[in-house]
């Protein structure tokens, strides 16, 4: 029999499909804002058991990718905001946009399914397997490690472990352990408590210890509250460039002030007047800003360094885009034929790369900084690419575009654990917030109301611990994890299975 023949025959009912994406859903309970650990996990387990129920390949593919259609259907939902910003042009593509990403991530985990139930314990497989699929997503088509299933521990002591073994190495035991009351209900749900148990221990542990001296050098971070569908029209431009000119001005300066992404509503190459303007309101202190910049007909979406007069001291430019939003694959084309742009680009049809990570030297006081723009702090491998370590790390955003529900938050909640990873502090400037500024192992020391304008004096930037071993060893440990798993479970051909 084909294999399109065996899928079409093993589609499974309407009940049957309801109840796995219902499981798949319960799962998205660990995501932020609610960050339900204690209702995502036992749903992880119940989920896990579904997917298993079908015996052949073609059934376990359907459960496994109805499951994570479910989980990446709700977990995801903040992807239609960017649709609504302009609904006369994009609102149409908004329910397209979150089927086919939550089917198509959910094809990782049909995938997974269908390779675990060739396994003896299949359990064991299917934490493996759908370990192995979490770590591709992050790398496969530029990658997309949004809502792993490690995300669900946010706001517990066992998020300290991904110091050890990163966001995907925690996302492998947490499916290990969900696997275990599946193999023996008592004995394994025991020892998946136990090992909670021990991992809030360690993290209750790391958290205890010593802080880090502080660098004695002030910031203020700048937060203007500018909504998306007025960001770029001109005269409300002039009004939000003149509320990040007087957030700034206010009081004594810091030692350098922040704006967010694409805070700047000119081009500071056909706008020479911009720059000393900026730097005038903060008293010749440094100032860096989100803003646009452009070479002949190619346009960058950068972070620039200002000072003095206006004299332009560093400049970073984002070299992990935004696919759909601030480029288009085969982008001419179907801005030729459909009109059809990327959504954040405002020069031309998208934005150029950069050429990779990029440590900032700011001098002594401030130090070396490593800049993150936007999306760029989801992927805990952009760090470790850095050629040198830095002393802190800086996350300019828009999270505008993410909506007010859920959006800003998983992507603050993610940028935490890049802090917690690296052992290195986060400063972390939104348009619309999360602005707040995270120490070495990810506590939130201060931040300003989601949603407000105004700006946060911080009159130290928080110290960095020392190197830690998922810096040292990035993703190792969870390849280690997934292989083992897949060695315990056995491989074996089973007859019948179709």
């Amino acid at each position: 029999m084909s294999l399109r023949r065996r899928l079409i025959g093993a589609v499974p009912d309407r009940r049957v499909a309801a109840l796995d994406v219902l499981a798949g859903a319960a799962i998205a309970l660990g995501q932020a804002p609610l960050s339900a650990w204690y209702l995502a996990f036992p749903a992880l387990i119940w989920a896990m058991a579904r997917m298993m129920r079908p015996a052949s390949v073609a059934g376990s593919f359907w459960a496994g990718l109805l499951v994570g259609a479910g989980y990446f259907g709700a977990s995801l939902n903040w992807i239609v905001s960017p649709f609504f910003i302009d609904p006369w042009v994009y609102g149409w593509m908004a329910p397209f946009a979150v089927v086919l990403m939550a089917f198509g991530f959910g094809l990782f985990w049909g995938v997974a399914n269908a390779v675990a139930c060739r396994f003896v314990l299949r359990p064991l497989a299917l934490a493996a397997a759908l370990g192995a699929v979490e770590l591709l997503r992050g790398y496969i088509l530029t990658g997309f490690p949004w809502a792993l299933v490690g995300h669900m521990w946010h706001g517990v002591p066992v998020l300290q472990t991904v110091a050890l073994w990163g966001a995907t190495g925690l996302t492998v035991v947490t499916l290990a352990l969900a696997a275990l009351p599946l193999i023996g209900r008592w004995w394994g749900a025991g020892v998946a408590a136990v090992a909670l148990v021990a991992g809030m221990s360690f993290g209750l542990w790391h958290l205890g210890q010593p802080e880090p001296a502080p660098r004695a050098a002030s910031l203020r971070l700048v937060q203007p509250n500018a909504e998306q569908h007025l960001k770029w029209n001109p005269d409300q431009a002039r009004i939000l460039f003149q509320r990040q000119l007087d957030l700034t001005r206010d009081g004594s300066p810091a030692d350098m002030t922040i704006w967010p992404e694409t805070a700047v509503p000119y081009l500071l190459e056909f706008s020479p007047e911009v720059a000393p303007i900026i730097t005038a309101a903060s008293g010749g202190n440094k100032v860096a800003i989100g803003i646009q910049r452009v070479e002949g007909d190619r346009g960058w979406n950068s972070l620039r360094v200002l000072e003095g007069e206006g004299a332009l001291t560093a400049t970073y430019d984002k070299f992990h885009l935004v696919p759909f939003g601030e480029y288009m694959p085969m982008g001419d084309l179907l801005q030729e034929w459909f009109g059809i742009g990327a959504f954040a680009a405002q020069v031309g049809n998208g934005y150029s790369a950069g050429t990779g990570p990029q440590v900032l030297d700011l001098g002594p006081e401030l130090g070396s900084v490593l800049p993150l723009i936007c999306y760029e702090a989801v992927f805990p491998q952009i760090p470790r690419g850095a050629s040198v370590r830095p002393d802190w790390m800086l996350q300019i955003t828009n999270d505008a575009w993410f909506g007010t529900l859920t959006g800003p938050f998983q992507h603050f909640e993610q940028a935490r654990m890049r802090a917690i990873e690296q052992g290195l502090p986060l400063i972390r400037v939104a348009n619309t917030g999360v602005t707040a500024v995270i120490d070495a192992r990810g506590r939130v020391v201060q931040a300003l109301p989601f949603g407000t304008a105004g700006y946060l004096d911080v009159p130290s930037v928080p110290g960095a611990l020392g190197v830690t071993p998922y810096a040292v060893w990035g993703e190792g440990p969870a390849i280690v994890a997934i292989l083992m798993l897949f060695g315990l479970s056995g491989w074996r051909r089973r007859p019948g299975v179709a």
